[in-house]
């Protein structure tokens, strides 16, 4: 079975930068970033393909966010640029061990992190 860790979280002001990891414990193939806002349901952020050469991102944080992996060390990580309040929540890590394109679906995701939290403070 897989796991997978997170680190990085943390309290940062409006404008700040934070950079998430998501070290796996062996080899996965796709693999994710979704959140959970407060009050809200869990959404998906970004994901990005085995190979590293094709990602998606949701429209909220396109152009500030950068997802990239380091397969030879089983890791993911998320770039969080201009962070907004906003942006507050709960970061998942999330990774499949079928599939190798990116998709935004949760449900095409089999294995999950415990979570990290990020708060952005205006």
């Amino acid at each position: 079975q897989v796991q997978l860790v997170e680190s990085g979280g943390g309290l940062v002001k409006a404008g700040d930068s934070l950079r998430l990891s998501c070290a796996a414990s062996r080899r996965t193939y796709a693999m994710g970033w979704f959140r959970q806002r407060p009050g809200k349901e869990r959404e998906f952020v970004a994901a990005i393909s085995w190979g590293g050469g094709s990602t998606k991102y949701a429209d909220s944080v396109k152009g500030r966010f950068t997802i990239s992996r380091d397969n030879a060390k089983n890791t993911e990580y998320l770039q969080m640029d201009s962070l907004k309040p906003e942006d507050t929540a709960v970061y998942y890590c999330a990774a499949s061990t079928l599939i190798s394109s990116p998709v935004d679906d949760s449900t095409r995701y089999d294995v999950w992190g415990q979570g990290t939290q990020v708060n952005v403070s205006s």
